[in-house]
């Protein structure tokens, strides 16, 4: 079997959320597993990491490749990576659903296009 190399990247950083949702490693948890799913990605597993005395990642490795966020509470920011491969799901569909759930004043991204002769990036 023949496989895309094709791929869609978008990483996002987001501020101006409240310490308390960035320093919740299980609510985190529950929304990238639910913006995975939103997307259409099938999830695989997931694991968190609560930092002391604060911060959280947690990354969720899909079929389609990963979604993860890691948090600076204390900052009010958050980094978000979510990478798919092929063309079937579509990872700003579960960026997009991250921020409307996690509520940010502000946020800044980038969609790469990957596995082609050149990466190809647009401002998001």
């Amino acid at each position: 079997m023949d496989y895309s190399t094709f791929g869609r990247h978008v990483t996002m950083d987001v501020w101006g959320i409240p310490f308390q949702k960035l320093n919740d490693c299980k609510l985190l948890e529950q929304y990238l597993v639910q913006s995975a799913r939103k997307c259409g990605a099938t999830v695989l597993a997931s694991r968190i990491h609560q930092f002391e005395p604060q911060g959280a990642t947690v990354f969720v490795l899909l079929s389609e490749s990963h979604l993860s966020i890691h948090t600076y509470p204390e900052k009010g920011y958050a980094a978000i990576d979510c990478y798919t491969c092929g063309r079937t799901v579509d990872p700003t569909k579960a960026v997009q659903y991250l921020i409307e759930k996690l509520k940010p004043t502000r946020y800044s991204g980038k969609l790469l296009l990957r596995g082609m002769d050149k990466i190809e990036v647009e401002n998001w």
